[in-house]
């Protein structure tokens, strides 16, 4: 069978276990795999950590997993948005390991790129610091931060081929062409799915090697998280 399947659920058949390491590309609610997450919670799969830059809203991208508490743990930088995240984890139902922003971003490219631990500025002297070694250089003190790796990367494409070649667009370029390197399987949701020779090879982002398999997502709604318009004069 080739790379690409029918639908989310057919996608995700016999990859999903309980207390698995589950990667999910996207910014807020930009560039999510709304469709692949959908098929996660109605998996039924629990005990999940999650590494994403946000747990999304209320009602939307992960703050569905998260109203259906099938997340333990959550990997991330930025949780404002998810009124049900804060209330598990002030209820202590949720367990939640912050990240600055870039280390999280530098934690899953070093995964991906094989690299176990790498020292950064970013958080000596902190909370974000106490338990992880801290180490000298050049006169400048250095925390150490480990790499991330997952059992499973979900993330969203703007373009893609048969082939799992992928490009995206614009904000959606965020943390899923890093994440697509760092699971140990990818599945990816593509918006325009073409034939293999039919992308620029200078314009692939991600190469279709670390994609295992493809849903096209034709239609798909877009939600915006915060709409902000001008008022009229």
């Amino acid at each position: 069978m080739g790379k690409v399947y029918p639908d989310a659920k057919t996608a995700l058949a016999g990859l999903l276990k309980d207390g698995m390491t589950i990667m999910a590309g996207g910014f807020g609610l930009c560039g999510i795999p709304s469709l692949l997450i959908e098929a996660i919670r109605d998996s039924g799969v629990k005990n999940l950590t999650i590494v994403s830059n946000n747990a999304g809203i209320d009602g939307a991208g992960l703050g569905l997993l998260l109203e259906t508490r099938q997340v333990k743990k959550m990997i991330s930088s930025y949780v404002g948005e998810n009124k049900t995240f804060a209330q598990q984890f002030l209820a202590g139902e949720l367990e939640i390991e912050f990240n600055p922003q870039g280390t999280l971003a530098e934690r899953i490219r070093a995964g991906g790129a094989g690299v176990p631990a790498f020292f950064t500025k970013t958080g000596v002297g902190t909370l974000i610091a106490e338990g992880k070694e801290v180490r000298e250089f050049d006169g400048e003190k250095y925390v150490m931060e480990r790499g991330l790796v997952a059992d499973l990367s979900v993330i969203h494409a703007w373009k893609g081929d048969t082939e799992g070649n992928l490009v995206y667009r614009k904000t959606a370029r965020n943390f899923n062409p890093m994440m697509a390197t760092a699971g140990k399987i990818t599945v990816a949701q593509v918006e325009h799915l073409v034939e293999p020779g039919t992308i620029d090879p200078d314009h692939i982002i991600t190469p279709g090697i670390f994609v295992k398999r493809i849903i096209h997502t034709e239609g798909l709604e877009k939600r915006i998280e915060q709409r902000t318009v001008r008022k009229r004069a």
